[in-house]
């Protein structure tokens, strides 16, 4: 999710809006061009950055959902749309000289569109934060328990991944999340990408590791494996396939750091932005494809929906299995601050406008938003759900819904150009999948009870 960087979109400065005449667009920000800038590779990095977050560790679930042709048709899809949406958001960008995107829906849609996406950026966020608590709920006690000798394991305090939880977001995550700036977690964050690549690296390898059939403490049955349950199955119908596009979305969302890294790049223009979106784009669907696939192949039909879970039963003491949970924690733990800065400023500027910075203000939004993702991560059962639910609504609405809604109340260009037309598509695809998805969601979860 990911939505690692997100808190970048409030660490840069926003010029006045200039408008465009007749058809020609207005340079971006001419103060910051004439500077040097980030180089193309660094803005890559950045993006990567953005893009890469928890959904990363959903998708090997999601390719168990669907079958792997299926899952490689709807990643494709979803990862264009997303450069897609990209495209236009880059081309608002040039037409009205705004970088920030929540002053993109003030321009289309007046006060009701920044409020619209400063409540979407809260609530994906505070999804985001919740599922990476979530993910330190389930594996911080697993790591300090394949630390101990086994007779050192029980029932003991830290081991209870809850009462953890509490403990690391009052003593680490909250004074981090206090800070009215936050720039220097962005050299922390950086390292996020590199954790990341080290998960995919470690699921390929232990592919090689791990026999099918699983064994029967693995897959939790009563009767043995079948070998059939080795077989990669292209095409599957479930009602968990209804995860499978809003996890998708969820991890490819990065569209409120978009615009703060084009401000940045070196010798900035539209197509050279382009271009950093389409590596960056590209790359993240490399490692998310290789990591579902090697993950699937590895578990298939019993892959857990926190691929890190799986390896649990079988291997929780194997050294890789341990430093790559480590990497992972760590990358969770120095991100979650980093996810809540745009959190919080969407809600004070929804609520106080631009007014003058308050302390008290700061620091109540800030235990607010943090008691609700503390109180998500604590009593949501499965982090499923919280992909599922965040991505259909304000994933789908972010990626693909405002961007389109956004160029077609602020372009001037006719509706039957191609552009208006994909904008068009953009909003009925992100309406149509969120409700679908959501109505299939919760269809599952009243099948449960």
């Amino acid at each position: 999710m990911s939505t690692n960087d997100n808190a970048n979109s409030g660490l840069y400065s926003q010029t006045a809006p200039r408008e465009s005449e007749g058809n020609e667009t207005t340079p971006l920000l001419p103060n910051i061009s004439s500077a040097r800038g980030a180089s193309f590779a660094f803005s890559v990095f950045n993006l990567m950055n953005a893009i890469m977050g928890s959904g990363i560790l959903g998708l090997a679930y999601v390719m168990a959902s669907t079958g792997i042709l299926s899952f490689c048709i709807l990643l494709i899809l979803v990862s264009s749309l997303a450069g897609y949406s990209i495209h236009l958001l880059l081309k608002l960008c040039d037409l009205t000289g705004i970088s920030s995107y929540e002053d993109l829906g003030g321009r289309a849609l007046k006060k009701p569109g920044t409020v619209l996406v400063g409540i979407a950026i809260l609530i994906q966020n505070v999804g985001a934060m919740s599922s990476y608590l979530f993910i330190l709920k389930s594996e911080l006690p697993a790591a300090i328990s394949s630390i101990l000798s086994p007779d050192q394991s029980g029932d003991v305090w830290y081991l209870d991944g809850r009462l953890l939880l509490i403990l690391i977001t009052l003593c680490v995550v909250l004074p981090l999340a206090m800070f009215p700036k936050i720039g220097f977690l962005g050299y922390t964050s950086s390292l996020a990408f590199f954790f990341m690549l080290y998960f995919v690296i470690v699921v390929v390898v232990k592919k090689w590791s791990i026999p099918c059939p699983l064994p029967q403490n693995v897959t939790c049955q009563v009767s043995n494996s079948s070998d059939m349950e080795c077989t990669p199955r292209l095409f599957i119908v479930s009602s968990r396939g209804a995860y499978a596009i809003p996890t998708m979305a969820f991890s490819f969302l990065c569209h409120t750091a978009v615009l703060p890294i084009y401000c940045e790049l070196d010798r900035p223009s539209k197509s050279r932005m382009q271009n950093v979106a389409i590596v960056s784009i590209s790359l993240s669907f490399l490692l998310y494809f290789v990591s579902a696939l090697f993950g699937y192949l590895t578990f298939y039909a019993h892959v857990k929906s926190e691929l890190l879970l799986s390896y649990n039963a079988y291997m929780p003491r194997d050294v890789l299995v341990m430093t790559v949970r480590l990497a992972i924690l760590i990358s969770v733990l120095l991100t979650v601050p980093v996810i809540h800065f745009p959190a919080r400023k969407a809600v004070i500027l929804v609520l106080r406008g631009n007014r003058p910075f308050s302390w008290l203000t700061h620091i109540m939004t800030t235990l607010v938003i943090l008691g609700v993702v503390l109180f998500l991560a604590i009593f949501v059962p499965d982090i499923r759900n919280v992909f599922g639910v965040v991505g259909s609504t304000t994933s789908s609405c972010l990626l693909f819904v405002f961007p389109g809604l956004f160029y077609l109340k602020i372009s001037r260009q006719p509706l039957r150009s191609l552009d208006s037309i994909g904008a068009m598509f953009l909003v009925a695809f992100g309406l149509v999948v969120g409700v679908i998805s959501l109505s299939g969601i919760i269809f599952t979860w009243v099948q449960r009870f």
